[in-house]
């Protein structure tokens, strides 16, 4: 008898260890299968960073960066050519042509974030004047307050489009976005993209593509507030990032090309005033 209680208890405790795999195992997949159908914030975990130049840029597009300086006429302040930095895997071109990029058009939904007013003004190097560049396309685009870009399939977002946009430069060659201060993600420091173009028809006639940044003690402050803390305070500083740090795409800096495309950033009632000046070369 006490052989097969002994027997009885050895298949029940086989039994229990056989289920408790069993569960475990299901838990698992299903926690691959969250993965695999886009879970956003999973999906930080995987997803692909943008580290090192991703395509040579063409003649066209390395001739619109200068290194020349040019003058303000209206206070005679001197400007310099502003370096270009790769476009990074997340552009996505005919983004709506709008100034409030936080909203998105699918659903109507709002990033929520520290509001930050972004003034772009751009301007073409003519004879050591600075020449405000008039009807030009300026797209922006940027992560949420969580490191998530808009348009990209790997983060659940393919139909999304918050947080980018496009304007036309008016008659002083400025623009102007309505955002929020961005988000970070794993391998790089905080950043909006940029890029500038014009067209002769349905002919690119320029492109200049470039990243901006903001002070490391800003970025800081800004992730202790929410939504901003719930991902955590920024993994990596501006010189920590091999964009920031590296060479411009347009090969006319060796090193330490993020120095030249911090925005100046001041404090509204709100939020952030942001402004950054953009001098290039029109042939």
């Amino acid at each position: 008898m006490q052989e097969l209680i002994s027997k009885v208890f050895i298949t029940i405790i086989i039994c229990l260890v056989l289920l408790l795999t069993q569960v475990t195992f299901n838990s698992l997949s299903k926690s691959f299968a969250q993965l695999g159908n886009g879970d956003a914030h999973h999906t930080l975990l995987i997803r692909p960073v943008q580290f090192g130049p991703l395509s040579e840029l063409s003649s066209s597009q390395k001739a619109a960066s200068t290194t020349k300086a040019c003058t303000l006429t209206s206070n005679s302040t001197r400007l310099n050519g502003t370096p270009q930095q790769i476009e990074g895997p997340y552009f996505v071109d005919d983004m709506p042509n709008r100034s409030d990029i936080r909203s998105d058009t699918s659903d109507g939904s709002v990033q929520e974030g520290i509001p930050l007013r972004l003034i772009i003004h751009v301007y073409d190097v003519n004879d050591g004047s600075c020449v405000p560049l008039r009807g030009a396309k300026v797209d922006i685009w940027h992560t949420d307050s969580q490191g998530i870009y808009s348009g990209v399939k790997a983060m659940g977002t393919l139909k999304k489009n918050f947080l980018r946009g496009s304007q036309i430069t008016d008659d002083k060659g400025a623009v102007e976005f309505s955002t929020i201060y961005p988000g970070w993600y794993e391998g790089r420091a905080i950043h909006i993209h940029d890029k500038v173009r014009t067209f002769n028809g349905t002919e690119t006639a320029l492109e200049w593509t470039s990243q901006l940044y903001f002070n490391n003690s800003m970025n800081q402050q800004v992730h202790k507030q929410a939504p901003y803390s719930n991902h955590g305070p920024p993994q990596t500083t501006n010189e920590e990032d091999v964009v920031y740090s590296g060479a411009s795409a347009d090969g006319l800096i060796k090193k330490d090309s993020g120095e030249k495309l911090i925005v100046n950033l001041t404090n509204n009632d709100s939020g952030y005033v942001g402004e950054f000046n953009i001098v290039l070369n029109v042939e």
